[in-house]
C-alpha cells in the first residue's frame, strides 16, 4: 500500500482474515460484502488509506472502492483525512466501537424500522373504521405496531449522541448473562 509501513506476514494474514470475516457478516446483514470489507480494512489497520490503497489491498475496482467509500461516509462509520503534501483523499474508520455501532443502529433504524412503521400505520388506517373480520386484522397490526414502536424507542435511546442507551443496554445484558 502506498505510504504505509511494511507489516509482518502474520499481522497481514490476521487483518485479511478479519476483512473476510467482516465481509461475510456484512453480507448476512444485507450490506454489500465489498462495503463491509472496505470498512473492515480501514478499521483493523487504523490507518488513513486512499482509494488506491483500498483497491490494491482488496483487489477491487476503482468503481467498487469509490462506491463503498461513499456509502461508508454516508453511514457515518468512516471519515475523510488529509495528509500534508498529498493531494489524494484519505479515509479513516471510526475506531470507537460504541460510536461505530451507534452509527450502524441509527442507519438501520432509518432504512428499515422507520419505513416499516410508516407502512404499518398506513395499512392500519385502511381498516381503522371497519368492524367484524377487520377486528382481528387490526388487532394483529396493533400488536406489530406496539412491538416496533418499542424497538424504535429503544433504538432512539441507543443512538443518542452520548450513547448512554447502548452502553446501558450492554451493561444490563452483560449482567443478565452472568446470572
Amino acid at each position: 500500500m502506498a505510504g504505509s509501513r511494511p507489516q509482518p506476514d502474520a499481522l497481514r494474514e490476521a487483518q485479511d482474515r478479519f476483512v473476510a470475516t467482516w465481509g461475510q457478516m456484512g453480507s448476512a446483514w444485507g450490506i454489500s460484502r465489498t462495503m463491509a470489507e472496505v470498512h473492515a480494512l480501514l478499521y483493523i489497520t487504523g490507518e488513513a488509506l486512499c482509494t488506491d490503497d483500498v483497491m490494491d489491498r482488496l483487489q477491487i475496482s476503482r468503481g467498487s472502492a469509490s462506491m463503498s467509500l461513499r456509502a461508508l461516509l454516508d453511514w457515518g462509520v468512516i471519515g475523510r483525512a488529509h495528509k500534508r503534501g498529498d493531494r489524494k483523499e484519505y479515509f479513516v474508520a471510526e475506531q470507537d466501537v460504541w460510536t461505530l455501532f451507534r452509527a450502524i443502529v441509527r442507519e438501520r433504524m432509518k432504512r428499515e424500522v422507520d419505513p416499516l412503521l410508516a407502512s404499518l400505520y398506513e395499512i392500519r388506517d385502511m381498516t381503522g373504521g371497519m368492524r367484524g373480520p377487520a377486528d382481528e386484522h387490526n388487532e394483529r397490526l396493533d400488536q406489530l405496531l406496539t412491538f416496533f414502536q418499542v424497538v424504535q424507542t429503544f433504538g432512539q435511546r441507543f443512538i443518542s449522541p452520548a450513547g448512554e442507551g447502548l452502553q446501558a443496554a450492554a451493561d444490563i445484558l452483560g449482567k443478565a448473562g452472568e446470572q
